[in-house]
């Protein structure tokens, strides 16, 4: 008997696995905070007898050295990884006991990376569950562009042969569990789909489907803009990640979060978008702590700034800390909890700025007098179709261009709101009119606006 339990990192579209038998198990690309990995383990009553790593990452800070160190567990991390701490190199067909009767074994998938692994978990002698990494995902592969410029496209083609190196090796019925694609800006396209298998994908993943040039002009056309922030992840990565310190941080009263924006420092509110609208610190910016915090604030906010977390409570400050963690925000500068009135100074003023919708964005173009109409989405998204005479700029790269947004007050709109709050915020912070447009895109051409399309 086995078992495959999932650990998922929604707030970055990753998932780490966590499988073994009766008294031992293996942990899978280990997120930062391994309290998570251990838990599942007590859970489960086994002891971590492997750690291992599909690939070095360029999303988010592994905890892989730090679960070894603690559970005294084999580090299994590809041979050709250039890393800087010991570990147990891991080459094509290499294999692991893992529990009685439960093996692993490896195979080399390279294309997310050169040094791209694979692991089978064989159940005796038959093959169970592929942890693909950044390799074979639902539906789609992880993207080749990471790496180096001049590599990409022969890692494109390295991905091809990858994914069907994976289906021709293994039985259909093999489930397939990737660590990318379900939200991270790693996959090249997102996941269509929860759970999958080797015989899905064959009829579903077009590295399975499309001769390999075809597959590779169609893959590197697709590929989105790659997060500021993952620069920073594969060197820290390669350089051994140390402990996470998620005590929480010294709490900062309203003189001290004044000082602090007078300094230049980034005073992020991690409350809803409709409350931060309401009223908020004159000058913070809004990254909700249930949307994407991390991707978002770690690839918008100037590396190494300090920031300040604005909390409703100790609980969301906690959590919200826990996500920067993952992606090498370590230690906030400080912390509040409450809300607008413990935040401010006597006698100082909420900033606040109008929502609305598509309809009311309809209505107010209607009406004489200048206003922008601004588009944070994605380009690829964009692509699809555009309200006429909008400006584009993507939210990621909002915070440099601000000079450059017209005259008039700002409707900015995204796919849904979240990102629209978030560019709100960068644009009431410098003092422009803004109105933050919370709905779904495709609302627009319901609601009258004209809406272009490629």
């Amino acid at each position: 008997m086995f078992f495959i339990d999932t650990i998922e990192l929604e707030g970055l579209g990753n998932r780490s696995y966590l499988a073994g038998g009766e008294r031992t198990a293996v942990a899978v690309d280990p997120p930062r905070d391994v309290d998570s990995v251990l838990a599942a383990a007590a859970r489960r009553g086994v002891r971590i007898s492997h750690v291992v790593e599909t690939h070095i990452h360029n999303d988010y800070v592994t905890g892989g050295p730090e679960l070894a160190r603690i559970t005294g567990a084999a580090y299994l991390v590809p041979a050709d990884a250039r890393v800087a701490f010991a570990r147990v190199p891991v080459a094509d067909g290499d294999t692991f006991d893992v529990d009685a009767g439960l093996t692993l074994a490896a195979m080399a998938t390279p294309g997310h990376t050169p040094h791209h692994t694979s692991y089978v978990l064989r159940d005796g002698e038959r093959p169970v569950a592929a942890f693909t990494g950044g390799s074979l995902l639902i539906g789609t592969v992880g993207r080749p562009d990471l790496v180096e410029p001049r590599l990409t496209e022969h890692l494109a083609r390295a991905q091809h042969a990858s994914a069907r190196r994976l289906a021709s090796g293994l039985p259909d019925e093999t489930a397939v569990l990737p660590t990318h694609g379900f939200g991270s800006f790693c996959s090249s396209a997102q996941a269509d789909g929860d759970s999958t298998t080797i015989g899905r994908e064959k009829f579903a993943n077009t590295a399975l489907t499309t001769d390999v040039d075809t597959f590779v002009i169609d893959l590197l056309a697709g590929l989105e803009a790659v997060p500021a922030y993952y620069a920073y992840m594969g060197p820290a990565n390669a350089g051994g990640p140390a402990p996470v310190d998620l005590t929480p941080p010294a709490l900062a009263d309203a003189d001290e979060i004044a000082g602090r924006l007078a300094a230049g420092e980034w005073v992020v509110d991690l409350r809803n978008r409709v409350a931060f609208a309401e009223g908020h610190v004159a000058g913070s910016f809004n990254f909700e702590a249930d949307g994407k915090l991390a991707t978002y604030l770690a690839w918008m906010i100037p590396w190494g700034k300090p920031v300040t977390l604005l909390a409703e409570s100790a609980d969301q400050l906690a959590a919200a800390q826990r996500e920067l963690v993952r992606v090498g925000v370590d230690r906030p500068a400080a912390g509040a909890t409450g809300g607008p009135e413990a935040w401010l100074r006597p006698g100082e003023r909420p900033g606040s700025f109008a929502r609305s919708t598509f309809a009311g964005l309809a209505q107010e173009i209607s009406r004489p007098g200048p206003i922008v109409v601004l588009d944070v989405r994605r380009d690829s998204e964009r692509a699809a179709g555009w309200i006429k005479d909008s400006v584009h700029i993507p939210v990621h790269e909002l915070h440099g261009r601000l000079d450059g947004i017209p005259s008039g007050t700002v409707w900015v709109h995204c796919a849904g709101g979240m990102r629209a709050g978030i560019a709100a915020s960068l644009l009431d912070a410098v003092g422009r009119d803004v109105v933050a447009v919370d709905d779904g895109f495709d609302a627009a051409k319901n609601a009258g606006l004209a809406v272009v399309t490629a």
